[in-house]
């Protein structure tokens, strides 16, 4: 197979040229790609990393809500931030490639490219925890059960296809898996954190601010009950000297602050009460960054780019509820939706309307379906509702209005399409066919999307919905999200470069039933299982470009969403004692890459106390 020739040749290049797949034996290696490169397989260290960057200082960021639990791997509790900083994974990710692995406490994998129903993950034997004893196999397969049988829903859903963890020896565990289908199950499995076997037996479940035992590169230190959050850069780690973290984990401190708003985080960084800020507000973009500390040319703004897809932020639709069965509704209530004037009043025009589940990557569908999108599509066709067949087969393009405030067309288109529907409207309020008040509540925590949400429940209120906004505190929400107890809430699609078997926790029909998974609009399609299977066996890189265009192609004609806004790239703010390599990650800020200038840093503490 192709995918098999290319990932052989790639991987075993330190051996030899290559071997044809026909022929090919089990292997190891010590970089693994899904259909993604190996380049740094022999680099002393990664091209974004500095490794002569100085340790010290502390890295400040901010944080919304409250905590009152360290463990973010069961289904209960408020996990705090930051608890990645605790563990090693089996390998890496590269932040230069799609779906590149290398060595962290797996120092080499075994497999065999004919038969990938299993791969072996050999375990460092330098590798430690905290407590110094070593880390092994026994640990690693602890972990995967405690994950696979008492994890959060949409976790298990992603590793489902793991069928035992066999320990062979105390260094090398195998993973088996349920067929050979899924090909990046094989890198997926090393992306999770691995905690000590004696703290799962005897923590896993607590909600508790101490966390299970880990091998990482930080330990938890201050914990100031739902305030802040301090981790402490463990100076005998013992994966400093790593290919993949030479120049990385530089901060002796990272410290997350935590706020119930974006307004009052943002008076925060002002005051240097935090000191890292990714700026995701619009408005404090344009026009908030002129206080004294920028005017005394102390805080750096920067536009990172990426090639990543820009997350899918929008308004979800409960499937679940009949008021959005018929696609009708949900076209109406997507017209209904100003983006020019939201863009222009709000944002300052600094926003994009994603047309795309994978915007602004080389995943996103465009224009009409290519020739090999048909020869996927043909027979997908006629499962589809009419609309959204007709969509599918289109140009997308999503309502447009003049921005001048007033929606006028989108909002006669809306009208009609919800007559259509069968819904009827009786002394100004609207109905459904089954007589009952068409009502629609949406769901938020924190204050920071109410000022999107209110202009557009002022559009639905003149369609005559019973549109109201519920702000809820952040147990509560959590909550409600986990039980999927919500007409139609804000959520957050990020993708990859690589999209594969974790598309079916966001769109999958098993886990719109699994209380705690991704699937918040409780999409059942058929149609969309079938392409996320396919997209999940890709075999090289032109079809899980494919398929994702495909799967891109049903999500935006089944209007399950009320797409949003969102930005290529990230910006950032910081004060001034922040440095990076002059390139940084394709793919990511890369803020563990980071270092602190001392004497910056210095000059800013003396700024503050004045």
């Amino acid at each position: 197979m192709i995918k098999n020739a290319m990932l052989n040749a790639v991987l075993f290049a330190v051996a030899i040229s290559w071997i044809p797949a026909s022929i090919a034996a089990p292997i190891t290696t010590t970089a693994l790609g899904h259909n993604s490169p190996t380049e740094y397989i022999d680099v002393p260290f990664m091209p974004y990393a500095n490794p002569q960057a100085p340790k010290g200082g502390t890295l400040s960021l901010d944080a919304r809500g409250t905590f009152n639990a360290a463990n973010k791997w069961m289904t209960t509790g408020v996990a705090m931030v930051g608890t990645d900083y605790l563990y090693d994974t089996l390998m890496t990710g590269s932040l230069n490639e799609a779906f590149t692995m290398y060595p962290q406490l797996a120092s080499k994998v075994t497999y065999d490219p004919d038969d990938t129903s299993w791969i072996v993950y050999h375990i460092n034997p330098a590798a430690r925890f905290w407590d110094g004893s070593p880390v092994t196999s026994h640990d690693v397969k602890a972990t995967y059960d405690a994950i696979l049988t008492k994890g959060p829903m949409y976790i298990r859903s992603y590793l489902s296809d793991i069928q035992e963890v066999q320990v062979i020896d105390e260094h090398q565990v195998k993973f088996v898996f349920a067929s050979a289908d899924n090909k990046e199950i094989l890198l997926t499995v090393g992306q999770f954190p691995v905690f000590a076997k004696s703290s799962i037996e005897a923590d896993f479940e607590k909600i508790s601010l101490t966390p299970l035992m880990g091998s990482g590169p930080y330990q938890l230190g201050r914990v100031d009950a739902g305030r802040s959050v301090n981790y402490i850069r463990d100076p005998n780690y013992w994966g400093r000297d790593l290919m993949v973290n030479r120049g990385r984990y530089n901060f002796d401190r990272i410290k997350f602050v935590y706020y119930q708003s974006d307004e009052i985080a943002f008076e925060g960084f002002k005051s240097g009460q935090y000191r890292f800020r990714p700026e995701n507000k619009a408005s404090n973009w344009a026009t908030g960054y002129n206080f004294p500390a920028v005017k005394a040319g102390l805080i750096n703004k920067e536009s990172i780019s990426s090639q990543n897809p820009v997350p899918m932020q929008a308004l979800v639709m409960n499937m679940r509820r009949p008021l959005f069965q018929d696609i009708r509704v949900r076209q109406a209530l997507t017209a209904a939706y100003d983006f020019e004037w939201m863009n222009k009043t709000l944002f300052h025009n600094q926003y994009e309307r994603l047309q795309s589940f994978f915007h602004g990557s080389e995943l996103a569908a465009t224009g009409t379906p290519s020739v090999a999108e048909m020869q996927v599509l043909t027979p997908l066709l006629p499962s589809l509702e009419p609309i959204q067949r007709r969509a599918v087969l289109a140009k997308w393009q999503l309502p447009t209005s003049d921005g001048s405030g007033f929606n006028r067309d989108g909002l006669l288109k809306a009208r009609r399409l919800l007559l259509d529907a069968g819904f009827y409207y009786d002394d100004m309020k609207l109905y459904q066919p089954n007589g009952q008040l068409a009502r629609i509540e949406m769901l938020m925590t924190g204050e920071t999307m109410g000022r999107v949400l209110l202009p557009y429940i002022r559009n639905l209120k003149r369609l005559g919905f019973d549109a109201t906004l519920r702000q809820v505190d952040g147990p509560q929400y959590y909550e409600r999200m986990r039980r999927f107890d919500y007409d139609m809430v804000v959520d957050v699609f990020a993708q990859s470069l690589s999209p594969g078997a974790e598309q079916a926790a966001f769109w999958g029909s098993s886990a719109a039933d699994e209380a705690g998974n991704r699937n918040t609009a409780g999409i059942k399609s058929p149609v969309i299982d079938e392409v996320v299977a396919a997209l999940g066996d890709a075999e090289n890189r032109d079809e899980i470009i494919l398929y994702t265009k495909v799967l891109d192609r049903l999500l935006r004609a089944g209007h399950y969403v009320v797409p949003l806004y969102g930005k290529s790239g990230t910006n950032v703010a910081y004060w001034n004692q922040y440095r990076h390599t002059k390139k940084l990650p394709t793919n990511a800020v890369g803020i563990d890459y980071w270092w602190v200038d001392k004497q910056a840093e210095a000059r800013i503490d003396s700024y503050l106390r004045q």
